[in-house]
C-alpha cells in the first residue's frame, strides 16, 4: 500500500509538471478538457487541482506569476502587484492601444450585443465603420449573424480575444452599474438606471456561436 502510495504521488508530481509545461508553452488559454486531451484523456478534475496545487506553491515561493482563469481556460501570467515593473520593460516600445473611440464601440458592443452599426451609431452619435473594422481586425469582435430588421443588418459581439485582452473569464464577470458607479464617482460621473447593463438574455454562453455561417455571411456582404 505504501509503495502504491508513493507512485500515486509521483504520477501526480509528473501531471502537475506536464500541466505547468504545456501552460508555459502555450500562447492562449486551455481548457480542462484540451488539457486532457493532450494528456492522453487525464481526468479534468485532476488537472483541475493540479493546477491549485502549482498556484498553492507559486504564492507559497513568493513567485510573480500565476495560473489564472482566463477567457474559459487556464494561462500563466504575471501578478498585477508588479505591472508597474512590466510597464517599464515596453516603455519607448511602440504601444499597441485602443483609443478612446474604439473602447467606447467597444463597450456598446460588449453590453448590448449582438448589435448593429446602426445601433452603434445611435449611441455614439458620430459613424462607426472606420472603428468596427479596427475591431473586426484584431479580432476584438466578430460577425454574429443578421438582425431582423429592415435590410436585415449585420450584428456584432465579442470574441475569445476580448476576454483575453480585458483579463475576463466570461461575459458575466463585466463591471456591474454600482461597480462602474464607484470607479467614476471620483470623476463626478453618476450612471441613471437606464444605462444599466442590458437583459442577461442578450448574453449567449461563451464559446457558443451567434451564428454558424459567419464567414458565409462575411462573403456574402462582400459581394452585395
Amino acid at each position: 500500500m505504501q509503495k502504491q502510495l508513493v507512485m500515486d504521488e509521483a504520477q501526480l508530481d509528473e501531471y502537475r509538471a506536464i500541466t505547468e509545461a504545456v501552460l508555459l508553452a502555450s500562447d492562449t488559454p486551455l481548457s480542462l478538457k484540451e488539457l486532457s486531451r493532450i494528456m492522453d484523456d487525464a481526468g479534468e478534475e485532476m488537472i483541475g487541482r493540479c493546477i491549485e496545487a502549482l498556484n498553492e506553491k507559486y504564492a507559497q515561493g513568493g513567485h510573480g506569476f500565476e495560473i489564472r482563469h482566463v477567457a474559459n481556460g487556464y494561462q500563466f501570467s504575471s501578478k498585477a502587484d508588479y505591472a508597474k515593473w512590466i510597464r517599464r520593460l515596453y516603455r519607448g516600445r511602440i504601444p499597441s492601444r485602443l483609443t478612446q473611440a474604439a473602447l467606447e464601440c467597444l463597450a456598446i458592443v460588449a453590453y448590448k450585443q449582438p448589435i448593429s452599426r446602426t445601433e452603434v451609431e445611435a449611441i455614439r452619435g458620430v459613424n462607426v465603420d472606420g472603428v468596427l473594422r479596427t475591431l473586426l481586425d484584431r479580432n476584438l469582435i466578430r460577425i454574429a449573424g443578421r438582425g431582423e430588421g429592415v435590410g436585415r443588418p449585420i450584428l456584432y459581439a465579442t470574441t475569445g480575444d476580448f476576454l483575453r485582452y480585458f483579463g475576463l473569464n466570461e461575459l458575466s464577470d463585466l463591471p456591474k452599474l454600482d461597480e462602474l458607479n464607484e470607479l467614476l464617482k471620483d470623476q463626478d460621473i453618476v450612471l441613471t438606471e437606464e444605462e444599466e447593463e442590458p437583459d442577461p438574455a442578450l448574453f449567449r454562453t461563451p464559446g457558443r456561436p451567434v451564428a454558424e455561417t459567419d464567414e458565409k455571411i462575411a462573403s456574402t456582404d462582400e459581394t452585395e
